[in-house]
């Protein structure tokens, strides 16, 4: 209306967005870090950072790998998004949003290539899981890890009990001395539900015997194919773990651009104030 003077209100950055961006990477950063620290602690246990070149003599994957890199990569975009958010750095801000883009669409695509060549995912993973069956014995974590796998699964070897002759303690040759041979893993063997105390000597010997004879003793599929069977039974639940994640990354890269462009909104206010002030001088 004539004669009343209007007001307009000055941009401003959003507290809201800014410490919940804030809240949420701390939270990121604090589980980065310990999961750095747990991977780090585990190859000091085993004496890997006294020895570094012990990180190439394994044969299989060293789980600690998986809490080294994503802890480390954890950190870092916790550490980007947290003190971006808090300090108002857009050069933090845009790093963040640009490596969690980068991630999104890592993912994005792995998931698209793995479900066009299905078939020579399938023979990657047959090929990984041989070349850690036969480094069994080679390191603690990753022994730990093949026997959860194959007890989690119910199933022995890549593609069948047969692989564990790639294992130079299974194999069934004649000049293997060792007293497993012939035989596969703990964790492959049938447990008897009444039975209390785990048998760690069940799987020896059990090759010798035919596959029919095998079946009541130890798991003959193999974990390639339960693993597939397993994605199949649980396939919304493990597509809608993907979709949060994914959800989650998206929302963060719209969170932290918003409070990019309130940022740059308020320096220009800043900027044009200042302007106007000198030209009253």
């Amino acid at each position: 209306m004539p004669g009343k003077q209007q007001h307009f209100q000055e941009p401003e950055v959003g507290c809201c967005g800014k410490y919940f961006l804030f809240g949420f990477n701390i939270v990121f950063w604090v589980l980065g870090a310990l999961f750095l620290a747990i991977g780090l602690w585990a190859w000091g246990e085993k004496g890997v950072l006294s020895n570094i070149s012990a990180l190439t003599d394994l044969g299989g994957l060293d789980p600690v790998w998986l809490f080294v890199v994503v802890g480390g990569i954890m950190s870092v975009l916790g550490f980007a998004g947290c003190i971006g958010a808090l300090r108002e750095n857009t050069f933090l801000l845009k790093f963040f949003s640009v490596f969690l883009g980068l991630i999104f669409f890592l993912e994005l695509a792995t998931g698209i290539l793995a479900f066009v060549f299905k078939d020579w995912i399938r023979d990657q993973l047959n090929l990984f899981i041989n070349n850690n069956v036969k480094a069994y014995r080679d390191d603690i974590d990753l022994q730990n890890l093949i026997d959860f796998a194959q007890e989690y699964w119910s199933c022995c070897g890549a593609r069948g009990p047969n692989d564990w002759n790639l294992n130079i303690y299974f194999n069934c040759t004649d000049v293997n001395p060792s007293r497993e041979r012939c035989g596969v893993p703990f964790s492959c063997c049938v447990r008897d539900p009444v039975e209390d105390v785990l048998n760690t000597q069940c799987g020896y010997d059990v090759r010798l015997k035919l596959e029919l004879e095998q079946q009541g003793f130890i798991h003959t599929k193999g974990c390639v194919g339960q693993f597939e069977k397993w994605l199949q039974d649980n396939l919304i639940v493990v597509a809608g773990v993907f979709v949060g994640i994914a959800l989650l990354q998206i929302f963060g890269i719209c969170l932290a651009q918003n409070l990019v462009s309130d940022i740059k909104a308020v320096k220009a206010n800043w900027i044009k104030h200042d302007d106007g002030y000198r030209l009253l001088k």
